[in-house]
């Protein structure tokens, strides 16, 4: 792969990543659909691990498919882009344990930023979640990564880094 054509992935990337974060920080701290107009007077937070998932998971059919399904797979699904996001961003972030902390402070931000201004709850379970869907995330990234390198290498006969036999 040229380097201009790694330049614009990475710029592209970058951009997606910002769209992301914004859409982040509103569905986090200001939609209507998710009660986040509603600042609460008292702190709300779980620091049990695993305490709602169980819950959500138990009264499911009295909560409704729709809030249980917003809750357990929400927060993982709304943290996949940032774990296949920041690798393509970032060559530092290329490994996954850099990926998932950074997915895990994340979340821990946007949890104690919740928690700070009353807007939504701190729960643990919730930093469990998305971490688990920065973790899938970075996986959609790696096996999409490793499916290209195959795909170059079979194509230009090389060693995957783009370059043709005659070009070392």
């Amino acid at each position: 792969m040229s380097l201009k054509t790694k330049h614009a992935i990475r710029w592209t990337s970058a951009a997606v990543m910002g769209i992301y974060i914004a859409a982040l920080i509103y569905f986090c701290f200001f939609s209507e659909a998710y009660g986040r107009n509603i600042i609460s007077e008292d702190y709300r937070y779980n620091l049990r691990p695993f305490h709602e998932i169980y819950r959500f998971f138990t009264y499911r059919n009295i909560v409704g498919f729709r809030a249980f399904a917003m809750n357990l797979f929400g927060n993982i699904l709304i943290f996949m882009p940032f774990g296949c996001l920041l690798p393509a961003v970032s060559v530092r972030c290329r490994k996954w344990a850099f990926a998932v902390s950074r997915a895990f402070c994340l979340s821990l931000m946007i949890e104690t930023a919740q928690l700070l201004l009353k807007v939504g709850s701190f729960d643990v379970d919730d930093l469990i979640l998305n971490t688990l869907g920065g973790l899938l995330g970075y996986a959609v990234f790696w096996t999409a990564d490793r499916i290209r390198r195959y795909l170059m290498k079979k194509r230009n006969g090389g060693n995957g880094d783009g370059r043709t036999r005659g070009d070392r």
